[in-house]
């Protein structure tokens, strides 16, 4: 059985009124009756340009928002039916890590506090036992224990990026999704991130959604890819079959505009 199951699942925003009279109302399909499955143990690649669809469908499988219709199961569960206390159950299995290290982390918290909030909120550990935790989780993520006691303008964005990775891990969940993880991020510090990514996913047997616009990355990390555009999902399959014979226009033109990397990168 797959881990997390997404049947016809669409997002609709409404559109107001028109600026130039005439009271015409719209609408923007932002997800369009995506269909996927990811398996334990996997990492599916969500690429696609900016307004794809992507980063909504990321938020929609972890009902952060709601969807307009279809169908969302995690570990055989509808998760659409999951209401209060068996919803934050199915929430401390499921965590998402952010874009922006800089905007995702309370400026007026320490690191050890941003990092036990999810242990406060859904476990019982007293502060002694929170604090251990803390100390693991950063020891996990490659920081120094010493870091629990700084405040995120204290670190460089790579570092708040690994605070962002270590929260999403406090509660051992079994699902991640990874939304532009790297893309406020230099280079070579976003590789590492990734390396960091994998590492754990090897380790915890962890499942990944990891959104990118980047096709490198995604076939570095992702086991299988999908291709949004304009909220469909236009090509799905293995990594390799996806970047090396492309079926779908728009994923030829994603990987024609894809800088050319040299051997030594």
């Amino acid at each position: 059985m797959p881990l997390l199951e997404v049947q016809d699942l669409v997002k609709v925003y409404p559109l107001g009124e028109s600026v130039f009279g005439g009271g015409g109302r719209g609408e923007i399909r932002a997800v369009d009756g995506v269909s996927l499955q990811i398996d334990r143990g996997e990492a599916l690649g969500i690429v696609g340009e900016s307004g794809s669809g992507k980063s909504t469908l990321g938020r929609l499988v972890l009902r952060l928002i709601e969807p307009t219709s279809g169908e969302i199961r995690f570990a055989g569960e509808d998760l659409r039916q999951a209401r209060g206390a068996r919803l934050r159950q199915l929430r401390r299995d499921m965590q998402i890590i952010f874009q922006d290290p800089f905007g995702s982390l309370n400026p007026r918290m320490r690191v050890l506090d941003i990092v036990a909030e999810p242990l406060i909120i859904h476990t019982t550990l007293d502060a002694r036992r929170r604090a251990e935790r803390v100390n693991e989780l950063l020891r996990a993520v490659g920081l120094e224990e010493s870091a629990a006691g700084r405040y995120p303008h204290e670190f460089s964005g790579g570092q708040r990026q690994r605070v962002g990775i270590a929260r999403a891990l406090a509660l051992r969940p079994r699902f991640i999704v990874a939304d532009e993880p790297v893309s406020a991020l230099d280079v070579s510090v976003g590789a590492q991130i990734v390396n960091l990514l994998a590492q754990l996913q090897r380790e915890l047997g962890l499942t990944y959604l990891f959104i990118s616009h980047s096709m490198p990355l995604v076939r570095y990390l992702a086991t299988r890819i999908a291709v949004m555009h304009r909220g469909k999902v236009v090509e799905i399959g293995p990594a390799e079959q996806v970047t090396s014979v492309p079926v779908h226009p728009y994923t030829r033109a994603l990987l024609a505009a894809t800088p050319k990397m040299s051997a030594g990168n």
